[in-house]
């Protein structure tokens, strides 16, 4: 069978951590019916881009993502998914070399769209799914949410994701069992808004019982939680070492009256509340966040309150990003757009604190034994891992530690 000349079927992510379970998906379902994944667009029949949209940036890299594949390989069928393309559908179909545009409804069924559409041709046989596919080893997406109702004044994600759907619960356990039994060790578990799970009474802490209950996996973690999300009960779950003390919190901005004009769903003293709360009971946690510069209206003295409060809440991790005006959303009508020069400054400013406050989260943490998750090993021959709490180690070794849980000294 080795022999045979199997259709091969490259993918790509952009975005977000639901972006990347749906790859996941997406990989999954094609080594099932036979195809072969391979990581270059150079050697492959198909090439998938998974998209997203939520800043011009990221559109722009979609842009040059699909341009590249096709100056790369010409001869590729290339297929655009996702977010950009729920969006902006014949924006991305104009551009040379994309043969084929699917918005988000359509990616679910990627395989059998692509089969019903006629384009694939004649590229080669497809061996039968008993063949296997590929082991999602170490750290394994797992959607269990998509959609979103709060409209925030920034954000297009309500627009091209939809409404808020739960998936069953006994379908995200039944995929995080699939996923152990593949040999992975740490599931992450992925939404748009993870807090707002709900399945026939089952909310985001029984479902997290659940797994934690009967799936037999050795790490959970979130993708990210809401601040008005985070309650005792929820959080006292993290006494069981399973669960990752790891919470990413999207603050957007540290300065109240800008949290106001972009409705957010929490005050400044409510955000501040649910990290204290975290920190009183997960002791080693890490807090991650995004924060948005440049925001229409912003003025100096907003922005130096956020970059006060983002300072006083000592984060492990900042994800900064300059305001991208989103067509549709209610900022793009809002007067008062701060300059592009003067965006670029602010998130430098905040960048660089964000790399002060990573260093003072790591120094914590130094000559301390921690479990740290083995990843992958670079050209190099550098191992790279992850613990619990999200700090990246490296290390060097002559031994395989792929998918390995070890305890090392931080230094």
């Amino acid at each position: 069978m080795s022999g045979i000349n199997r259709t091969k079927v490259a993918l790509d992510t952009l975005g977000c951590k639901l972006n990347q379970a749906e790859t996941e998906l997406f990989a999954q379902q094609f080594a099932e019916a036979g195809y072969r994944l391979v990581s270059s667009v150079g050697e492959a029949d198909i090439y998938v881009l998974n998209t997203c949209t939520v800043t011009h940036i990221a559109d722009r890299k979609s842009r040059h993502l699909l341009r590249m594949a096709h100056r790369c390989n010409p001869k590729a069928l290339v297929v655009a998914t996702g977010c950009y393309a729920q969006r902006a559908p014949n924006e991305l179909a104009q551009l040379e070399g994309v043969d084929l545009v699917l918005n988000n409804e359509q990616k679910s069924q990627l395989r059998q769209v692509l089969e019903e559409s006629g384009r694939l041709g004649d590229l080669g046989h497809r061996q039968p799914a008993s063949c296997g596919y590929p082991i999602f080893r170490t750290r394994a997406f797992i959607k269990m949410q998509d959609g979103c109702t709060n409209f925030c004044a920034y954000c297009i994600v309500p627009l091209v994701r939809g409404g808020e759907k739960s998936l069953p619960a006994e379908d995200v356990l039944a995929e995080v069992k699939h996923r152990v039994a593949q040999g992975c060790q740490e599931v992450v578990l992925t939404g748009v808004r993870v807090g707002a799970y709900h399945d026939n009474g089952a909310n985001l802490k029984g479902l997290l019982e659940r797994i934690l209950n009967e799936a037999g996996i050795t790490r959970v973690r979130l993708s990210s939680l809401q601040p008005q999300e985070i309650s005792r009960e929820l959080i006292g779950l993290w006494q069981d070492e399973r669960l990752c003390p790891h919470f990413h919190l999207s603050l957007q901005s540290g300065s109240e009256s800008v949290l106001r004009r972009m409705k957010r769903r929490y005050s400044l003293d409510e955000y501040q509340q649910a990290v204290s709360l975290i920190r009183s009971i997960v002791l080693e946690a890490a807090i991650t966040t995004d924060v948005i510069a440049g925001f229409p209206g912003e003025t100096d003295e907003e922005f130096a309150e956020s970059y006060d409060f983002c300072r006083q809440m000592g984060f492990a991790r900042i994800h900064v990003f300059p305001y991208s005006s989103r067509e549709g959303t209610e900022a793009a009508r809002l007067p008062q757009r701060v300059e592009d020069k003067v965006k670029r400054q602010r998130c430098q400013k905040m960048l660089a604190l964000a790399e002060e406050s990573a260093r003072n989260f790591r120094r914590q943490f130094q000559g301390r034994m921690m479990m740290v998750l083995w990843e992958k090993q670079s050209e190099e021959g550098l191992w790279s891992g992850l613990t619990g709490n999200y700090l990246k180690v490296y290390a060097r070794s002559r031994n395989d530690l792929t998918n390995k849980l070890l305890p090392v000294e931080l230094a």
